[in-house]
């Protein structure tokens, strides 16, 4: 089996960043409660908060909740 590098795309950071932010303005302090009051996964969101993979159908349900369409989220990006 091959190794794989670990190499965190600087465009996946940034939706991460973006995502943490989302929630900290919203004011939740813990990403735990929050994926438990809008019952998502914990250890899902904990990732999708540190830049792992991310389903679209995860993102949809993280920008439903914050009321968010995909271009207002993207065009928030810098």
């Amino acid at each position: 089996m091959q190794k794989q590098t670990e190499h965190t795309d600087e465009r996946v950071a940034e939706i991460a960043k973006k995502i943490k932010e989302l929630r900290i303005a919203s004011g939740y302090k813990s990403a735990e409660n929050f994926a438990f009051d809008h019952e998502i996964n914990r250890v899902q969101y904990w990732r999708v908060e540190n830049g792992a993979n991310i389903t679209l159908k995860t993102l949809l349900k993280i920008l439903d909740i914050h009321k968010l369409s995909l271009a207002e989220f993207f065009n928030s990006l810098s």
